[in-house]
């Protein structure tokens, strides 16, 4: 960033009009930004991969009828049944068939379905449930209604369960799911700041710069969902939060770092800003630059789950950026030294950095740094080995919280007496002239409960020659078995001629997702470490550094994925991971991790350019070690947050990210890319004249005989 451009953020009266810029932003952006969580889209459509079949299903049902989606209230007594249950389950069920709010058609209601007739020691009621635009934010109150008009007791054990209980639960869950990562996460930044900057008042500037980017975030991309088709969904804006204060809290920690460096170099606060911005603002605009081009490599993910997540993000960090590059700036040079109190940095005060831990660290590297990157490269790979407990192939409903809710205990108590699949069953679509032989070859696919020949009960009316019908599958709806049973539906239907079939339903959805994270796995990962080279390339402008980089994030990410998977199986004991989970895990460690990296790399080519390579790296790690720990615990906090969250897939992204971040800290960035730079000496810096110059030889003789053999 040129100096010119600095002063236009931080001069003696163009602060005050940034500061008065950004305080009618946030005047404006607050009452949009209140209202994100109404334009958020958790529909099933919203989450599955646009083209899939089961995607396909859900649009055309809606011919047939509105999109439902069932509660299933399960009734059950260890000793059987007794006529007053008996009597008790059809009053309840008289009472569901008159409700109407919330969504629930009671009219449909069916039941109750028992599990044998003689002697009956469960039975099954199923209630309906419109999921329309508002479906998502009706369900848990349309199952609260539904619990109130069903009794329990005297040893008669009563739960909600099926699509309908499970998604309440889920909606309970994500209920909130803002206010309680915001103020977790700025509990973790004021906690982190205060440590780093000991300093109450200075800890205050960059909360309220993360904040204003927040809520400016929030409006944009509430205006954009709107207006302009964006899709936002539980996931995306919660993660927008932890996103927006772990990268934005990260950048002010940079420039607050190099501003206090030239607080002692210069006695204006102006022109000292200045220089910061000018020094340290092509590093944190490559750093904010990286990520931002990194979530939008999401845009050609299948899922819409995760197509939608890449902009979302893609403007948090983008507007994050905006906001620590000019109000940030502008209100620590508006509030001057004393802002720092009680450590003020003055005027022709020494550099602490000279002296300190990190200075000493890079000195003891240099006297064997090929030794240190190759034991410390080996240890991240023995690490990585715990890879092969990796389980990223899905989470079921019964997994997928970290507590128990009664939609989980519903579906254990159904699977005891009923088909396990009952609740949740296929959906299938074909023609209407070879519905009876699609009826045919569903019922005689092993996996669904037999049927009756030719249109199955659940037949819909015909509607345009399409005709829709449904099937109960023998394996739990979210298991393994089920998703074989719905590959092997789907080549039976599709082998009868011109019957056009297609199988969806709440087991096809998943097994859809699964294919396609599959891919976005595949395709994303490429192009994200193909961004983040190309970045590296353009501002270090050299081809070396950026490969040592890029092979020194893969690794870190394999190590703390490793890690994760057994601190999952041995620790957490959770039961898997979902199948977006790796993806996740990489895009945010790559694009977030490789911001220390940038500070450093491009630190120590300054310094090269004076001093020397070798030299130049032990500046460059004491220079920046300090900042670059704090601001990585600083974000691995924010993404441990994720962890207050009832969700198994939240909790496993936040520790494996967290976990990342602090690896890439302490261990990469500050080891093992430091004794790789040193080994390889200039040539790090090929094809750029850095690596034919031997710039400062004079001062690479002053660290002493040890640098001298750090090529040894």
């Amino acid at each position: 960033m040129k100096q010119g451009v600095a002063h236009l953020v931080c001069g003696r009266r163009a602060k005050w009009l940034v500061v008065a810029l950004w305080l009618v932003i946030l005047f404006v952006a607050a009452p949009f930004a209140m209202k994100l969580t109404d334009a958020q889209d958790n529909d099933a459509a919203s989450w599955l991969p646009g083209s899939a079949e089961s995607t396909q299903v859900l649009e055309a049902s809606e011919d047939f009828r509105p999109e439902q989606i069932p509660a299933v209230v399960i009734y059950a007594r260890d000793g059987g049944l007794t006529p007053q249950d008996r009597a008790e389950i059809a009053e309840d069920v008289r009472q569901l068939k008159q409700l109407r709010d919330h969504g629930i058609i009671g009219a449909q209601t069916r039941g109750p379905v028992f599990d044998r007739p003689a002697d009956p020691r469960a039975a099954q009621v199923f209630v309906p449930i419109t999921m329309d635009e508002k479906g998502w934010e009706r369900i848990a109150p349309a199952v609260d209604s539904i619990r109130d008009d069903v009794g329990e007791g005297g040893g008669l054990a009563v739960h909600i369960t099926g699509p309908g209980g499970t998604s309440a639960d889920f909606a309970e869950a994500f209920e909130g799911i803002d206010s309680t990562l915001l103020f977790s996460a700025m509990a973790v930044v004021v906690v982190m700041l205060l440590i780093t900057y000991r300093s109450l008042t200075l800890l205050l500037v960059p909360l309220i710069a993360v904040v204003c980017a927040l809520f400016t975030a929030q409006a944009l991309i509430y205006l954009l969902a709107e207006h302009a088709g964006l899709t936002v969904n539980g996931q995306s804006a919660g993660i927008l939060t932890v996103l927006v204060f772990g990268a934005g809290t990260d950048y002010a920690l940079l420039l607050v770092a190099r501003y206090r460096e030239e607080l002692r170099r210069h006695e204006d606060r102006h022109e000292a800003m200045a220089l910061a911005l000018h020094r340290a603002g092509p590093a944190v605009l490559a750093s904010g630059a990286t990520v931002v081009l990194s979530m939008l490599v999401l845009l050609a993910a299948e899922m819409n789950s995760t197509r939608g997540l890449g902009p979302v993000a893609a403007i948090g960090v983008a507007v994050a950026l905006l906001a620590m590059m000019s109000l940030f700036p502008a209100l620590l040079v508006v509030f001057g030294r004393w802002i720092f109190w009680p450590v003020i940095p003055h005027y022709g005060a020494a550099d602490p950095t000279e002296h300190g831990i990190w200075a000493r660290t890079g000195r003891r590297i240099a006297r064997r740094p090929r030794m240190t990157w190759a034991v410390t490269a080996l240890a991240l790979a023995v690490c990585s080995l715990g890879l092969i407990q990796l389980r990223a192939e899905g989470i079921g409903n019964a997994d997928a919280f970290t507590g128990k809710p009664d939609s989980i205990t519903g579906q254990e108590v159904s699977a005891r007496y009923f088909p396990a699949g009952s609740g949740d069953p296929l959906v299938i679509i074909s023609n209407q002239a070879q519905a009876v032989q699609v009826g045919r070859a569903v019922a005689a696919t092993p996996g669904v409960v037999p049927q009756s020949l030719g249109l199955p009960p659940g037949t819909r009316p015909a509607f345009e020659g399409k005709v829709l019908f449904e099937a109960t599958m023998t394996a739990p709806a979210d298991s393994e078995a089920a998703k074989q049973t719905v590959e092997r539906v789907r080549d039976a239907v599709h082998a009868v001629p011109d019957a056009d079939a297609r199988v969806g339903g709440g087991t096809a959805a998943l097994l859809d997702m699964d294919r396609a994270t599959t891919h976005d796995n595949v395709l994303i990962i490429p192009l994200v470490l193909l961004v983040v080279l190309l970045i590296l390339g353009i501002l270090l402008r050299a081809l070396i550094a950026p490969l040592l980089l890029i092979g020194t994030v893969i690794l870190s990410f394999a190590a703390a994925l490793g890690i994760s998977a057994l601190a999952f199986r041995y620790v957490f004991d959770y039961a898997g991971e979902s199948t977006d989970f790796p993806l996740f895990v990489f895009v945010f460690l790559v694009a977030l991790g490789i911001d220390y990296n940038i500070f450093l790399t491009t630190r120590i080519r300054e310094e090269a350019a004076r001093q020397g390579t070798r030299p130049g790296v032990i500046t460059g790690l004491a220079a920046t070690g300090a900042v670059i720990t704090s601001a990585g615990l600083v974000l691995a906090g924010t993404f441990a947050a994720l962890g207050t969250l009832p969700m198994v897939g939240f909790a496993e992204i936040g520790f494996a990210v967290a976990l990342g971040v602090l690896i890439d800290t302490f261990i990469v960035r500050s080891v093992l890319v430091t004794s790789l730079f040193m080994d390889v000496g200039p040539k790090v810096w090929w094809p750029h004249r850095l690596a034919r110059e031997d710039g400062g030889a004079a001062a690479r003789e002053s660290v002493g005989a040890g640098v001298s053999r750090s090529g040894e």
